[in-house]
């Protein structure tokens, strides 16, 4: 009987985490741009489950979280919509589904390493050699928040790319627009330049002209002949 009554306590506690109420604040929590970067994470599924599970594990979250069906909150329902879309989209995608696998395999190997670690520096200074870890839920929580840590170093690394790629991409483009001012800058002076070029000759020619006239016209004085001094 007591066997029964606990088997009724985790069917409540499983099948209340399904209302959309809790699925909403689950989902757009502090910190979710975070928490939801794990997408199996977000769609409460182990990376083991198959295609077929991931499309009804989608169809069952986004009929609960749907702003239709959350009428009395609809913005928030939309934002936890489109967690649920966007994890559902990416394990569509068989490079980016392997990439998420492989950060949570990230995770749980690290906390083995870390366990055999402690134990080894247990064993060491002569203590036991169980760790909290060994306990299973303990474990399971280990690598959830080893498993958030990665994806959340990665999603930090991506943006510090994009952030860089972006900052490159707009000196290029300003050293193209500084090209271009001078390429054209240039042009106009070789256009204004070309253009008066008739006009400052003749003014050269005139003014040559007018110096050799000068020329022509001036008179020279002859110097006074010096008086020899009478004694």
């Amino acid at each position: 009987f007591f066997l029964f009554i606990e088997q009724v306590k985790q069917i409540e506690k499983r099948d209340s985490v399904l209302t959309p109420k809790q699925q909403i604040e689950r989902l757009i929590r502090p910190g979710s741009s975070y928490f939801n970067l794990n997408p199996f994470e977000v769609l409460q599924i182990d990376p083991e489950v198959t295609e077929d599970e991931i499309k009804k594990r989608f169809r069952q979250l986004s009929i609960l979280v749907h702003p239709d069906k959350n009428q009395d909150d609809p913005d928030r329902a939309q934002k936890a919509f489109e967690a649920v879309d966007k994890a559902y989209k990416l394990l569509l995608d068989p490079e980016q589904k392997k990439r998420a696998i492989d950060v949570i395999h990230a995770g749980k190997e690290y906390v083995e390493h870390m366990m055999k670690e402690k134990k080894k520096q247990l064993k060491k200074d002569g203590k036991s050699t169980v760790v909290e870890e060994d306990d299973p839920e303990m474990f399971r929580q280990a690598v959830y928040k080893q498993t958030m840590k990665l994806f959340a170093e990665l999603e930090i690394k991506r943006k510090e790319r994009e952030a860089k790629d972006m900052h490159e991409r707009k000196r290029q483009r300003e050293e193209e627009i500084e090209a271009h001012e001078k390429a054209k800058r240039d042009r106009e002076w070789q256009k204004n330049f070309e253009e008066t070029r008739d006009g400052r000759v003749d003014s050269w020619r005139t003014f040559q002209a007018k110096g050799k006239k000068k020329e022509k016209n001036r008179s020279f004085l002859k110097p006074p002949k010096v008086k020899m001094e009478q004694r």
